[in-house]
């Protein structure tokens, strides 16, 4: 069987029971990056051995971690952060886990966006999840077609880049009502609200930003 596992996003302590289990029994685990992996795995004893499994080599290695699946191995994926598959490596496993009838099941567990999404004060009963934009190609087309959106908006963003994602949602949605959230369940867990200009202003006058973030974005009838 293949598990897909959720891991914490931030704090060590956010791991399920049923994680643990799972990860300490298994006969390997892949790993986005085994670096990131290999610390949660020290912080529980877990002592299972690890391969890597990420977006520049999932196309080359999906046969010979399927041929293990397929004799009887149970293997457990894991991303970096969060529930794999979602703006994570993932899907193409799964993939070829259901059109070779290879059982497939992903445990409940930590993902950034429900969070954010909840703490952002915007309707939380329909959404649109966008994930990461194109880094170029695309990009635009994406926005533009975002302004369209009636539910709220949920945008993954890297720190290097949100000041510019700002400005590029402000100049086609317009200055909407917005939530970041940046570096959930860690120490310096923050969360900003306001418009999109307002949000921009603030990150503008520090002297950089950190941390993974999640912007939540109103949407056209909000």
């Amino acid at each position: 069987m293949l598990y897909i596992v959720p891991t914490p996003i931030g704090n060590l302590k956010d791991i399920t029971l049923r994680a643990q289990a799972v990860l300490s029994s298994v006969s390997l685990i892949l790993a986005e990056d085994t670096r990131v992996t290999g610390k949660l795995l020290q912080q529980y004893e877990i002592k299972q051995p690890m391969k890597s499994f990420h977006s520049n080599n999932e196309h080359n290695v999906l046969d010979y971690f399927g041929e293990m699946l397929k004799v009887g191995d149970d293997i457990a994926l894991v991303s970096d952060a969060g529930t794999p598959a979602i703006s994570d490596p993932g899907f193409l496993l799964c993939r070829y886990c259901r059109e070779h009838n290879i059982p497939v099941t992903c445990l409940p567990g930590a993902t950034a966006f429900v969070p954010a999404l909840v703490m952002s004060g915007l309707p939380a009963n329909r959404f649109h999840f966008e994930g990461f934009l194109p880094p170029k190609k695309g990009r635009q087309t994406r926005i533009n077609i975002l302004a369209t959106k009636e539910d709220t908006i949920v945008l993954y963003e890297s720190p290097h880049k949100i000041i510019k994602c700002l400005g590029q949602l402000i100049e086609i949605l317009g200055d909407r009502q917005a939530s970041l959230c940046r570096e959930l369940s860690k120490m310096y867990e923050e969360v900003i609200h306001g418009s999109l200009s307002e949000i921009k202003s603030n990150l503008e006058a520090r002297p950089s930003v950190k941390g993974e973030i999640v912007l939540v974005v109103e949407g056209l009838y909000t």
